[in-house]
């Protein structure tokens, strides 16, 4: 080739490097991905996944789910914004924000916007303050995107997010746009500050539940141990280890005390004459704030994620017994499980609801003697259609950790 040759070559290699960094997402271009999907996490050992399909099945099963799940749910919210639709009038909270900020980060690597996708819903989360503390999240908002039913928060939403900001560290560096890591310990110290009972060191709802009968309260749902952990190890706050060993406390007490049979938590816990106890009929929300509900669907995934990366057995007499009542309850047919049970396993739900029966499969992973039952959870989760937006998130949320690609910071 000549001079002139290589002359034209190498300009339209210029040409074609400015197109690409004009063309291509912001985050996606050349970021990189440390922890890519998929990422095959060793887990606690005696821990086990389902056998009955091969790794790649599984993974391929998992990025299937993301990708109808962000194709449904992960919208633009303007310029430079994204946000997670939360129902059919387009509106959103903060605990959709949480998991869409959870979701892209561990999809990175096998999704290329991931990272202009996350930093878009950190933007969206940073215009939407709570009015209480500014780096907590305004819980709800309008296809607008306005604030409505109050600007304060939601405790599980900042949670999720904080824990988020932690992977999103880990995932791509705090050397970019935005410093994960600062931003995180920033949202971490105000959840300490507004959304934790530093008397009983409990998880409160919100930074708004500080007075009367809700000061006291939690919801076990939010009984994210594994985050707990993630935020003494980021800041180096002792405090939390307080909160882990409180809510290990917590659960076991409303075990022994509520549900030996069953291993089953309440959407709502209260604090009176010195016990933790379920909380009444519409302390906050319905009649079945004291049964094992749609917020408590979610505590077989939270409460054995730990157990699976870190080995704290604190719950696992518990998650045992849950796991031997729900076989018994349906027979070994995940198809069989309803949305709702008293903490005594008598059955109040008729629907067989994917945020129900999917957490089942991470709770399944303890033991070898779960295998088939496991196996079963598994195939019933990736084979579902599609539900509602809640749903399809604890779905694929159950499915990330059941197939070991759950990993923490």
């Amino acid at each position: 080739m000549n001079k002139q040759g290589k002359r034209k070559l190498h300009w339209k290699s210029l040409i074609l490097l400015c197109l690409a960094l004009f063309i291509l997402p912001a985050g996606s271009a050349f970021a990189a991905v440390n922890k890519p999907f998929p990422q095959h996490t060793t887990y606690t050992g005696g821990t086990i996944k389902p056998n009955n399909v091969t790794q790649t099945v599984m993974d391929n099963a998992v990025k299937t789910k993301w990708d109808a799940w962000k194709g449904a749910y992960l919208k633009p919210a303007g310029t430079g914004k994204y946000y997670v639709k939360y129902n059919s009038d387009g509106e959103t909270v903060s605990e959709a924000h949480g998991y869409g900020m959870l979701f892209t980060v561990l999809m990175a690597g096998y999704d290329t916007n991931a990272q202009t996708y996350y930093n878009g819903l950190y933007n969206y989360y940073t215009a939407h303050p709570s009015s209480i503390n500014p780096y907590l999240m305004s819980w709800k908002q309008n296809s607008s995107f306005q604030n409505i039913e109050g600007e304060d928060s939601a405790t599980d939403g900042d949670m999720d997010i904080a824990y988020s900001l932690l992977l999103a560290h880990r995932q791509w560096g705090s050397s970019g746009t935005v410093n994960y890591l600062q931003v995180a310990t920033n949202i971490i110290n105000a959840i300490m500050d507004n959304e934790i009972n530093q008397t009983q060191w409990t998880i409160r709802l919100g930074d708004w539940a500080n007075s009367g009968s809700y000061n006291t309260a939690t919801r076990p749902s939010d009984f994210m141990l594994s985050h707990l952990k993630a935020f003494q190890s980021a800041t180096g706050d002792a405090r939390w280890q307080n909160v882990t060993d409180k809510t290990y406390t917590i659960i076991n007490s409303l075990y022994t005390g509520y549900s030996s049979t069953t291993g089953l938590l309440p959407d709502f816990v209260v604090y009176s004459s010195n016990t933790y106890k379920p909380a009444a009929a519409n302390f906050l929300e319905d009649a079945n704030d004291g049964n094992y509900n749609y917020n408590s669907c979610r505590t077989p995934w939270r409460i054995t994620t730990d157990y699976l990366l870190t080995g704290d057995n604190r719950a696992l007499s518990q998650l045992n017994q849950l796991n031997s009542w729900i076989k018994t309850k349906v027979s070994s047919t995940p198809g069989s499980i309803k949305d709702g049970y008293k903490l005594n396993g008598t059955t109040f739900g008729s629907y067989n609801s994917g945020a129900f029966y999917a957490p089942f499969g991470v709770s399944a992973m303890t033991s070898s003697g779960n295998q088939s039952w496991l196996n079963s959870l598994w195939s019933h989760t990736s084979g579902s259609a599609a539900e509602d937006y809640y749903e399809d998130s604890i779905k694929l949320f159950s499915m990330i950790v059941m197939s070991g690609n759950w990993w923490t910071y």
